[in-house]
Order: C-alpha cells, then structure tokens, then sequence
C-alpha cells in the first residue's frame, strides 16, 4: 500500500535575528510564498501545511492556497525544537512520512522536492537531507598556498545538511529523533543551499529568483 506523504512548512512569528522573516518580502513575494509554491507543484505529497503561532502568517500562508495548522505558542520560542514541532504536526496529522519543507530556503528547482521524495521511497532508509559537500579546510590546519585551499588537504569533504528539504518516516519522530545511521543524502546546486539569516542573504536570493523567473518567461 502506498505511503502517505505529508508537507510541513513550519514558519513561526516571534524570530529574533531578522523580525518577521518568514514573512519578509523577496522578489516581490512573501518568503513563506516561494516554498508555498513549490509545495503546490509537488505530485507526490499527499497535501501540505504551515505550522504557525502567527495571525500574519496564517493569512499570508492562506492567501498562498496553503492549509494552516495552528501551532501552540509554547512550541514557538526560541528554545522550542523542529522536533517537538512535528510532533505535533502528527498528532493532528497522522503520516507514514513527513517532508519537511524549510521557508528560510527559498530556492528550489523544479521537481527537487519530488526527486527527494522518490529516492526515499526507493530506499529503506529512515531520513533523507539535501546539503553540499563542503571541502574547506580551517586556516592554519593545512599547508599550502595561502587561499588554495579546496580539495588540498587530501581529505574528501563532509556533507553538510542545508535546510533545504528533509524527508522523515514518521516513526522516528515518535521515537523522539531526526537522524539515524540509515541515511541517504541529495547534493543541491549552491543557490539551493542559501538559508536565510540575514538582510544580505534576502537580497542574494532575490537576485536569484528574480533571474530564475526571468529565465522562465
């Protein structure tokens, strides 16, 4: 029997670091719109939600065509985890697996969130995350030309998760965790790592979406 597949976009009001973030606009949107819109293009999620404590992003969210689970506030401070948030998600929304959609990555290709989706339902694994490989190396902990510093090490690079996607069986959430060994990684492009944090990483990627969009006419 096919699994079924739920979305969560969680998207909490009160963030310290850059106020109302979530709702911020890029490109001419919403922030919270561009991973809306890539939820909707999805076929193989089931349906999708926000997760909010937020009246703002609530209406916004369902302006966008999305559904709104609204969160405890309890589950929106600063300490609350994405763990307890999906916890839940899946008592409201019972799911044999959850794809965690991140608003704060606003950048994704075509069909990135599917093939996610279908490589972890060709698996047996229980967590899948897209990152990049990072190959950096500490300054001061290699010995080669100053700034020359890529691959030098002869070290390979580590995966670093980047917010971007996650898929989840459902039960590991119950079992209070979001990574086990039995995991699978996709290596996204460097435009789809950008994570919002700041002002300059808002007007980065709305260059990018306002060139993608461009492109796309």
């Amino acid at each position: 029997m096919k699994p079924t597949i739920l979305g969560v976009i969680p998207a909490r009001g009160n963030s310290k670091r850059l106020p109302r973030k979530n709702i911020l606009p890029v490109a001419g949107k919403p922030l919270i719109a561009w991973t809306i819109e890539a939820a909707k293009r999805s076929k193989l999620m089931d349906t999708f939600i926000i997760s909010t404590e937020d009246t703002g992003i609530k209406k916004i969210s369902e302006h966008y065509g999305a559904k709104v689970l609204d969160r405890p506030k309890e589950l929106a401070k600063d300490a609350s985890t994405t763990l307890e948030v999906l916890q839940h998600v899946l008592k409201q929304y019972p799911t044999d697996i959850i794809v965690l959609l991140q608003c704060t990555c606003p950048i994704r290709s075509k069909g990135l969130i599917d093939r996610c989706i279908r490589k972890f339902l060709a698996s047996d694994a229980d967590c899948l995350a897209t990152g990049r490989i990072i190959n950096e190396g500490e300054w001061g902990t290699y010995n080669t030309n100053p700034g020359n510093y890529l691959n030098k090490t002869g070290k390979k690079g580590y995966f670093h998760d980047d917010g971007n996607i996650y898929v989840f069986k459902s039960k590991i959430i119950h079992k209070n965790m979001l990574y086990t060994k039995n995991n699978l990684r996709i290596v996204s492009s460097r435009e789809e790592s950008i994570d919002i944090n700041d002002g300059f990483d808002i007007w980065v990627a709305g260059q990018i979406l306002k060139e993608r969009m461009q492109n796309e006419k």
